[in-house]
């Protein structure tokens, strides 16, 4: 049974750099606001646009931080679980 828990410990290893992978669009989607709000300091007569870009530009980039999210999810149901309740078994 140690190589449940060698691969519990890896799949949670795993979800958490996969999580990692969130940290990205957030930092993207805060400097493109940012950029954004001087643009239409700027620009007011372009707010418009300025903003529809920029809500496709954070709609798209946050498609990454989804998939991070799902392949997370993905490793600790389909691999963690089912031997998690074997290395319980195994134990009690």
């Amino acid at each position: 049974m140690l190589e449940a828990a060698i691969v519990i410990a890896a799949v949670a290893i795993g979800s958490g750099l996969a999580m990692i992978a969130g940290l990205g669009p957030g930092i993207g989607e805060g400097y493109a606001a940012g950029k954004a709000v001087e643009a239409i300091g700027r620009q007011p007569e372009a707010e418009n646009s300025i903003r529809t870009t920029m809500i496709l530009g954070q709609a798209i980039s946050e498609s990454t931080g989804i998939y991070s999210l799902a392949v997370a999810l993905l490793l600790i149901f389909s691999f963690a679980f089912p031997l998690f309740g074997r290395l319980l078994d195994f134990l009690g």
